[in-house]
Parts: C-alpha cells; sequence; structure tokens
C-alpha cells in the first residue's frame, strides 16, 4: 500500500517535468488590434502599384510609411485623398514627431494614421485650427502609450498651415500640416 501513492508521485512528477521541458513554443502570441479602417488602395496617380510618393511597388505588397521629413497626400482619380502618417518615436517627448511636417491637398478629406512606437510615455494626436481649437476629427484622440496605432478621418481643410500636436507634450510635440 505504501508503494502505490510513491510509485504515484514519481508518474506525476514525471509527467511533469515532461510538459516543462517541451520545446513547444507557447499557445499564445501578442499581437496588436486589427485596425478598423480599411487601408488606402493604390496611389495617386491610380496606377497599380503606385505609392502617394511616385514610386512603384509589387502589386499586392504592403507599403512601408515614408521616411522623408515631408509626408504627402495627393488626390486618386477619385478625388479622396491618399492617407498620411505621422510616428511618436520612443522619446518623442523630447524629440518631437516624425516627421515634423506633411502636407494635403485643398480640401480633400484624408486619413491620418498614428502610430505612437513610444512606450515610455502617453502621446495624442491633435490637429488644431488656427485660432488653437482643435479640428473636428472622426477617431480617439485620448492620449496613450505605444507601441499602438490610431487612424483618424479628417475632413477636408481650407487652405493654410495647421498644427498638429500631442496634448501632453505641447511644447516639444509640435508639428506643421500645410493644406495647399
Amino acid at each position: 500500500m505504501r508503494r502505490l501513492p510513491l510509485v504515484l508521485l514519481v508518474v506525476l512528477s514525471t509527467l511533469a517535468l515532461a510538459a516543462c521541458s517541451s520545446g513547444s513554443a507557447p499557445g499564445w502570441t501578442y499581437a496588436p488590434a486589427a485596425s478598423t479602417t480599411p487601408a488606402p488602395s493604390g496611389g495617386g496617380s491610380g496606377a497599380p502599384g503606385a505609392s502617394a510618393s511616385g514610386g512603384t511597388q509589387p502589386s499586392g505588397g504592403a507599403s512601408a510609411p515614408a521616411s522623408s521629413s515631408t509626408g504627402s497626400a495627393s488626390p486618386s482619380e477619385s478625388g479622396a485623398a491618399a492617407g498620411l502618417s505621422v510616428t511618436a518615436p520612443v522619446g518623442a517627448a523630447t524629440s518631437g514627431w516624425d516627421p515634423a511636417t506633411i502636407e494635403t491637398n485643398v480640401g480633400t478629406a484624408f486619413t491620418l494614421t498614428f502610430n505612437n512606437e513610444d512606450n515610455t510615455a502617453p502621446h495624442n494626436l491633435v490637429i488644431q485650427n488656427g485660432d488653437g481649437s482643435a479640428v473636428a476629427v472622426q477617431g480617439d484622440t485620448a492620449p496613450f502609450t505605444g507601441p499602438d496605432v490610431r487612424t483618424y478621418q479628417v475632413p477636408a481643410l481650407t487652405a493654410g498651415d495647421y498644427k498638429y500636436i500631442c496634448q501632453v507634450h505641447p511644447s516639444t510635440m509640435v508639428g506643421t500640416l500645410t493644406v495647399k
């Protein structure tokens, strides 16, 4: 009788050790939530595989955000603007936005993607009119800590320069949206 509990203990210990030392990966992974806004299709020229910056990419490939200091949106054949993208890199509270200037066309609504890569501080993105009031956009403009992405639908704007700021860091995270 005494050997049965001892044998059972040895068998359970062996099973637990085997389960803990197996080479398989855990049954879970982390993935960011999917965007509720579809990515713009095609580029400004309407040609297959053309990007908003005029370059070409293979059909069906994902487009990477522009790494230049000026983003640009141009109207497509349907009149809708291509999307713009702004990033808050790690340390953005002191280094600011990337890019610090973007531009789009007058009278055309557009999509603005805010990629918050900074996991050290919360940020948000608000576009301001000349009088300092916020431009009414569709999307959640509350501050959040990255990495995460928010997408905003911005209405057609009149010609001029608009500030885009982080309300948490308004003296260092200031950019210019030029509408022409």
